[in-house]
């Protein structure tokens, strides 16, 4: 019959919080559903999508915002096997890329408006500016979500593959990129397994994450002590290693040994002819 939460919009929505966090509901609709029911998949059948599944989910990337309508991003489809392999190899050897039928590279990318500028004899000194390459990561990270939302309505897992980051010279070069284009992540798309479900991940009370009219930090421990209890009964019903969301967090950015090669991100971006000013 399945899981009650699928049905029941309440239910739907406090799942997302492993506990009763929202009392009541304004309205609700099938976008709401979807993205209520989100969940990283990084398990996938060999099924291949279906034609002009990628095409449908671009056009959804491209209507994402974009800031100034300057569209500084670009995205690569790999779905050759062999490729799949090696990019899987620069990223922690993670099988869901290769196991999925496809893997979308979105990529921050000033070069086109380099090389439109350049057919106009114009200068682009403004694409050399610090804000101007975050304003490529944050339009690559719009449209990716709009992919994962357009995914999930027609069926399909999504995972985010931030791993990419931690070689993006090595990225870069599989794909053949040219100066001023990097590798925000990966995305990779296909269908889920049903043999190896997952579930959909509890996150921080409201409490920990909005404020009101000026940052409060004073409800923060006691939401985060809560919050470590429900994530570690949500890993002891997935067979995952129980441990503090708060030790996890922390542990992650203790220093620069535990970020993965991504310490150097300044110097990867200024390789990839990122000017950063």
């Amino acid at each position: 019959m399945g899981n009650p939460a699928d049905f029941d919009p309440l239910l739907l929505a406090n799942r997302r919080y492993g506990r009763d966090e929202l009392r009541a509901l304004p309205g609700f609709n099938a976008t709401l559903a979807t993205q209520l029911n989100h969940r990283s998949v990084r398990a996938f059948t060999p099924e291949p999508l279906a034609d002009g599944t990628l095409e449908l989910l671009l056009a959804a990337a491209q209507s994402a915002p974009s800031s100034s309508n300057l569209q500084v991003w670009s995205a690569v489809a790999v779905q050759e096997p062999a490729r799949k392999a090696r990019l899987a190899a620069l990223a922690n050897h993670q099988a869901q890329i290769v196991e999925a039928p496809l893997l979308l590279v979105f990529l921050a990318d000033l070069s086109r408006l380099r090389r439109v500028a350049d057919g106009q004899g114009e200068a682009l000194a403004g694409a050399d500016y610090l804000d101007t390459a975050l304003m490529g990561f944050i339009d690559a990270a719009l449209a990716a979500q709009n992919v994962v939302t357009a995914a999930e309505s027609l069926g399909l897992g999504t995972v985010y593959i931030g791993a990419l980051r931690n070689r993006p010279e090595e990225v870069a070069a599989e794909l053949g990129l040219p100066p001023q284009v990097s590798p925000a992540f990966g995305l990779v798309v296909g269908h889920p397994d049903p043999a190896r479900p997952t579930a959909v991940k509890p996150r921080l009370p409201q409490r920990a994450v909005l404020h009101h009219e000026q940052y409060s930090s004073a409800p923060e421990a006691a939401a985060v002590a809560e919050y470590d209890d429900i994530l570690q009964h949500f890993q002891a019903t997935q067979d995952l290693p129980q441990q503090p969301w708060s030790r996890q967090a922390v542990a992650r950015l203790r220093g620069p040994e535990s970020l993965s090669g991504r310490h150097r991100l300044r110097e990867a971006l200024t390789q990839l002819g990122f000017g950063l000013i």
